[in-house]
């Protein structure tokens, strides 16, 4: 298969992708054309089909898995594919794995790794929420499959299950740092904080925001399921369940970044520092995954790190 990643100008392209959307607009001169996202599992394109109306071109549609015949050319610097010939594919002719992205680490390894923080939780109603969540087979199957987000950080299959345990790994260190922390707590709410993102975001190929992913958001999601099911447990205290949702209900820290509630317990606190630590890193590591290691080349502004960014340079032996 020719990954879209090893797309060079100058090339004929005859290969089965992913189309990401499909919309049709006019050039200056009123003439229609089609612009489409093409997606593998190693990035996307943006192609054109300037001759809508080419014998050429069949019927399909966004999310189809289609045959594209084209030429790679550039334009503002960046690959484009000019298509000539487009056939929509069937989806048991492909592996839909080669056109989705990918965690580069083991998933099932990361969730039994994750799952693995549910014995360290000594709080019995905890650990029960947490074995009714990550122990349900259904459940495990669809947080494995799940990205963390639609863009910036974290977005590909198994983003959900790598992020949260980067979190609930840096939640467990700092448990040993700072003795105020409520370790059973924090470790619950590391691993809940973000299972909103299960109804915010549709699973691959989508990976875009559900209805209610738009209405309501993965924070009032997450902290909705886990009230319901804290009201499956006999005897959970209110206290205990106040406590676990307000850390859900702020983890994102600031009102501005989309927390109901700001920080207002050691652990909420220490969620919120443990998130964003990931996230952040995640965006930095994904930001300058193109550039080889030493380049020093500045990158321009990013606009989720809110800075000019650069890779380190290579160290000296």
């Amino acid at each position: 298969m020719k990954y879209i990643d090893t797309l060079r100008e100058g090339e004929r392209v005859s290969e089965v992708y992913l189309c990401r959307s499909r919309q049709t607009f006019l050039t200056k001169a009123g003439k229609p054309y089609e612009s489409l996202v093409l997606q593998d599992k190693s990035g996307s394109i943006d192609a054109k089909i300037w001759d809508v109306n080419s014998g050429g071109i069949d019927e399909f549609e966004s999310l189809d898995y289609v045959y594209i015949t084209g030429d790679v050319t550039s334009f503002q610097g960046k690959p484009q594919l000019n298509v000539k010939r487009a056939k929509k594919a069937g989806p048991d002719t492909v592996n839909a794995m080669d056109y989705m992205p990918v965690s580069e680490h083991d998933i099932p390894e990361m969730y039994g790794e994750l799952t693995g923080f549910i014995d360290k939780i000594k709080n019995h109603y905890l650990k029960e929420l947490a074995q009714s969540f990550f122990g349900d087979e259904d459940f495990a199957r669809k947080f494995q499959f799940q990205s963390a987000a639609k863009s910036v950080h974290h977005g590909f299959v198994g983003g959900l299950t790598e992020h949260t345990l980067n979190v609930t790994g840096t939640c467990y260190f700092l448990c040993k740092q700072y003795p105020i922390l409520n370790r059973d707590l924090l470790l619950a709410a590391a691993m809940f904080h973000d299972i909103g993102k299960l109804e915010e975001l549709a699973p691959f190929p989508a990976n875009d925001y559900t209805d209610d992913g738009q209405l309501i958001g993965h924070i009032v999601l997450g902290a909705m399921k886990i009230k319901k099911h804290i009201e499956t447990i006999e005897g959970f205290p209110e206290q205990l369940a106040s406590e676990l949702i307000h850390c859900i209900l702020s983890h994102h820290g600031e009102l501005e970044f989309g927390s109901p509630k700001k920080p207002a317990l050691a652990e909420a606190v220490a969620l919120s520092f443990a998130d964003n630590v990931d996230a952040k890193m995640e965006t930095m590591k994904e930001a300058l995954a193109a550039e080889p290691e030493g380049s020093t080349k500045w990158q321009g502004y990013n606009r989720y790190l809110e800075s000019n960014i650069r890779r380190t340079g290579k160290p000296e032996d």
